[in-house]
């Protein structure tokens, strides 16, 4: 049998998630001069729910993100068995399923080569098939890599898409429900209505451990619904995963200055370090290709963005080890229910992974929500890299 002919284009982004498929988009709408290619051997942008507030997005970065049909509410809730509060901020989401039907329609279907990559190099990818695709430059947005140079908690979920008959009765998100038991750490319930009857409802956990039970989640969330009085009719769309909330690491580690293929997104270790929450970076890292993408010391500049990134994150690594280090598992939720107390400028900075020296103490000040001594021997312990 004839082997089929290599690739040669411009750009060959690889990976077809959040960061790789913003970039590919960006880059179509841009630079449309260039011959960009995206490798995903699974599926472009797979079972996934992306949300993200209108704080998060720099104004004159929002066009990123237009092609992509979100659901958008001007507010959203939070719960805590002390206090419960609505917040003005507009709320955005989006799926995996409208990234991919963006991605189609920006890039020709010879573009997109749906093939897993086997090997990267700066300037080549070879393909599973034994291709091999040559490009200017070689984008690594695979998604999570070797995160074993980091010390991590984990937010861990399992969601599904409800259908409700007769209706929820929902107007706007409920980001954060802790008034449910506290298990397995820091628990809370997340919903999004995406219309009248139908609500995507995500069982979340703060766990030492990212092990999941799904038929356990799913049992809390029918037992959620049913306290609720919700009467489901179907459920589908089922999303579940496990995100690095990091204490500690080594970015040099994680992304070794002498690894010269250019990476962006999580790949790059580029992450709101409490949340796991990757979308404003991936956001990010697509404008800067924008403006960088003809710099032929790209993965250099990259590498650098990544790891002022990194180093912009310390006070958040920093939290997490309070969190995880400091509060009985079962008494997580104070800390979080405390912050929900704060000024919402504040909220939104902290999201945006953009706090203020002003917001950090504010943070910080006041009597801890957790044992005293314990959360100062923490703070002096704190690798501060």
């Amino acid at each position: 049998m004839t082997k089929r002919a290599d690739i040669q284009c411009d750009i060959a982004v690889v990976g077809g998630g959040l960061a790789g498929g913003l970039a590919a988009l960006a880059l179509a709408k841009q630079r449309p001069d260039l011959d960009v290619r995206l490798i995903e051997g699974g599926v472009i942008g797979g079972n996934h729910v992306w949300s993200w507030f209108d704080s998060d997005i720099d104004p004159e970065h929002r066009w990123i993100l237009a092609p992509l049909a979100a659901h958008h509410w001007d507010s959203y809730d939070i719960a805590f068995p002390a206090h419960a509060r609505t917040l003005n901020t507009g709320y955005n989401s989006t799926s995996g399923t409208a990234l991919k039907a963006a991605v189609q329609a920006a890039l020709p279907d010879d573009r997109i080569v749906p093939i897993a990559a086997a090997a990267l190099e700066p300037r080549r990818v070879t393909l599973g098939d034994q291709r091999c695709a040559s490009a200017r430059h070689v984008l690594d947005a695979r998604g999570s890599g070797d995160f074993s140079a980091l010390e991590c908690g984990w937010q861990k979920f399992l969601g599904q898409r409800l259908t409700v008959v007769g209706g929820h009765g929902l107007t706007r998100p409920m980001v954060m429900d802790a008034t449910v038991d506290q298990l397995d750490g820091y628990r809370f319930v997340y919903c999004l209505p995406f219309d009248a009857e139908t609500v995507f409802v995500e069982d979340t956990y703060y766990s030492d451990t990212r092990n999941i039970d799904p038929p356990r989640l799913r049992q809390r969330i029918a037992d959620y619904a049913a306290a609720r009085g919700w009467q489901v009719t179907a459920t589908g769309g089922e999303e579940m995963g496990a995100l690095p909330v990091v204490m500690a690491g080594d970015f040099d580690a994680l992304w070794p200055a002498d690894d010269d293929v250019a990476r962006i997104g999580v790949r790059a270790g580029v992450f709101q370090a409490t949340t796991g929450y990757s979308l404003p970076d991936a956001v990010r890292f697509a404008a800067l290709l924008v403006d960088a993408i003809d710099a032929p010391d790209l993965p250099a500049r990259l590498r650098d963005f990544a790891g002022a990134a990194w180093r912009r994150q310390r006070f958040y690594r920093m939290l997490d080890t309070l969190l995880f280090r400091a509060g009985e598992p079962a008494e997580r939720y104070r800390i979080l229910e405390r912050f929900y107390r704060l000024r919402p400028g504040l909220i939104e900075r902290f999201y945006a992974g953009q706090s203020t020296s002003a917001d950090k103490l504010r943070i910080l000040s006041g009597k801890p929500p957790v044992p005293f001594w314990r959360a100062v021997k923490v703070i002096r312990g704190f690798e501060w890299v």
